[in-house]
Parts: C-alpha cells; structure tokens; sequence
C-alpha cells in the first residue's frame, strides 16, 4: 500500500487528488491530537538565538494513528527561517560536511577554487548546473548510503547552533535530554522525491529523531512498519518541524511530490510577534570550521536575494539523529 500510494502521489499525468492529505495548519480533531506544553519567559532569549517565537506560541500536534509522530507548525521567526536557510546553503555545504557531489569529477574541476554555494550565488553559467546536483550533504557522523553504518573514522563536530537548536526542541516539546550527533541535510528540486523508508542505522533507535523543513512544500508519507500497511499523507511547510519518536520512529516514511509553496513566511517580516528579536546572533556557538552565517545575510536585501531565488524552486530538509545511547561516548562503547 505504501508504494502505491507514493506513485500516486508522484504522478505528473494526471496530477492526483489532494484531498485526502493531512493539513496540520488547519487540523482536523479526529486525525491530530493538539499536545499542550509547560513554558515559560526564561525561554524567551532561548527562542531569540535560534529564530523561534515563544513555545506558547507553538501549534503542536501528534497523529492519532500514529503515536509518537509530533508535528510543529512553523515556530520559526522570518529572520529564523533566514538564518537555518543561509547555513544549510552557505554552512553546511562547505567542508567538513560530505556531499553527494565531492566524487563527481566535473564538479570537482568546477570547484577546484571556489566553494558550491560561492559559485551558485554567483549566477554564472555554472550555477544551474551546480545548483540541481546538490542534493545532500552530512555532518557529525557521516551516513554511509552503502553500508547504512556509522564509523567513528568518519565523523567531524556537530554545528553547535543546530545541536542546540534540537537540544531545546526535545526538551520543550517531550522533556527529554537530546544530543545531535549526525545530520543529513537533504536539498530538494521541484522534481524530486525520497523513496519510503526506515531510519535504522542509528545504534540508539529510543531518541527521537527531528526534521526540519524550509522553502517549497512537500507531500510527506508516513505509514506503518511495514510497506503493506496504508501511509498518511502530511502537507509539509516551510518552517514546520516532525519528530518521530516512540512507536513512528522505525515507520515507513517518504517524500513523492515537492510542491509550490502557497505562501514565502521567511519573507513575512510584517507579522513577527512578540518575543520576536527582528535580527539572531549566536557567535557563541560558532563550531571549529562550520562558521557562523553573518546576520547581514539574513537582513540585507541584497545578500539574502541569492537564497531567496534559491527557495523560489528547491526545499531544504534537516533532518538530525542521536546515535549513541545516553551513557556511550563512543561507537566503541555501543558495540561493547
């Protein structure tokens, strides 16, 4: 059933029905429980570094059929979601991160002397080249897409920003201790798609798992532990957050349609509510080689006009996983 709902969903001649997705923005009591949570004003310079309003603030909501699937609609500030897209393009592309792209002989010649995204915002006659093939990049433990196993031989420092970004997330939402140790940052093209699977490769299968969502939409599927079983259908925006944790942390889940955003909230500065600092700095987490994106990037017009033309036509997901368990420091100590 998984599969032929995601070639469903993925068909362009002729386009299917959407009137069975789930659209948590405006949700329907039967499908979502509405979650309520404790918070309260010393969170405040918390949400101020990472671009989010108030946890009062928050619309959050668990699918009933499928208990421990949390979906967060876009808590993020514009100048947030500004932020969390300048370093997933700016960032997070550069080493030590790997991407799909560092084995591609052409693109390596094209890359001998600048970085991706240096030549992408550039507008040059390579960009659109560029641009389309970028479609992942890693960093803490690198995922091996062969093995599906994680090596302590491939690992560099997590960007302490998003581990903390994720660490205050978990706490708030399910009052659980987090650590982000490996991340796969996925970039999506209006044609593209991720085929349903399980996330198994983490050791540490009990912490939850977040993704984070910026730019075009995206139908998303989650369905059952196995493919037989028949997905849900979620509308994704930019700016929501889902965490799988619990019974959905090893559902079948995929991506088969990206599609045109209805609405650019990381341009909706007229709208910021209260609690809501208009620029983010956080140089205090900056992080050994992933540097800190300058705020001028998120507030001048100029600057951010690369990005913006970036999100007119891709999506960015950020999806970030513990892989030790609590009491482990090493992969060492896992196998132990």
């Amino acid at each position: 059933m998984f599969r032929e709902k995601f070639k469903y969903y993925k068909k362009k001649d002729p386009p299917p029905s959407f009137e069975e997705v789930i659209k948590v923005a405006e949700p329907n009591v039967d499908i979502l429980s509405e979650l309520t949570i404790n918070c309260d004003d010393d969170d405040v310079h918390e949400c101020d570094k990472y671009g989010l309003r108030h946890p009062s603030m928050w619309n959050i909501y668990e699918l009933k059929s499928c208990p421990g699937f949390i979906y967060i609609v876009n808590p993020f500030t514009s100048s947030g979601q500004r932020y969390w897209v300048c370093r997933s393009l700016a960032d997070y592309t550069k080493k030590p991160s790997v991407t799909n792209i560092d084995g591609h002989k052409d693109v390596v010649e094209l890359l001998k002397h600048d970085k991706w995204w240096d030549i992408v915002s550039s507008n040059s006659k390579h960009s659109h080249q560029l641009k389309k093939k970028l479609r992942w990049a890693t960093m803490g433990y690198h995922h091996n897409w062969d093995t599906k196993i994680y090596s302590e031989s491939s690992k560099d420092p997590f960007p302490k920003d998003l581990d903390q970004l994720c660490v205050f997330i978990i706490k708030t939402v399910l009052n659980m201790d987090f650590r982000a140790e490996a991340c796969i940052v996925n970039f999506y093209h209006m044609d593209s798609s991720l085929s349903g699977h399980t996330d198994r490769s983490e050791p540490n299968r009990e912490a939850p798992l977040l993704s984070f969502s910026f730019g075009q939409s995206a139908i998303f599927l989650i369905g059952g532990t196995t493919l037989e079983e028949r997905p849900n259908a979620i509308l994704v925006e930019s700016g929501d957050i889902a965490i799988m944790f619990g019974d959905s942390r090893l559902r079948y889940h995929g991506v088969p349609r990206i599609l045109r955003a209805s609405r650019d909230p990381w341009n909706n500065f007229q709208h910021q509510q209260q609690y809501v600092n208009q620029s983010i700095s956080v140089p205090e987490l900056s992080c050994g080689t992933y540097p800190i994106t300058s705020n001028n990037l998120i507030a001048d017009a100029d600057s951010w006009a690369p990005f913006s033309n970036y999100l007119n036509d891709s999506r960015i997901n950020i999806n970030v996983r513990q892989v030790l368990s609590p009491n482990q420091t090493s992969l060492g100590d896992a196998q132990k």
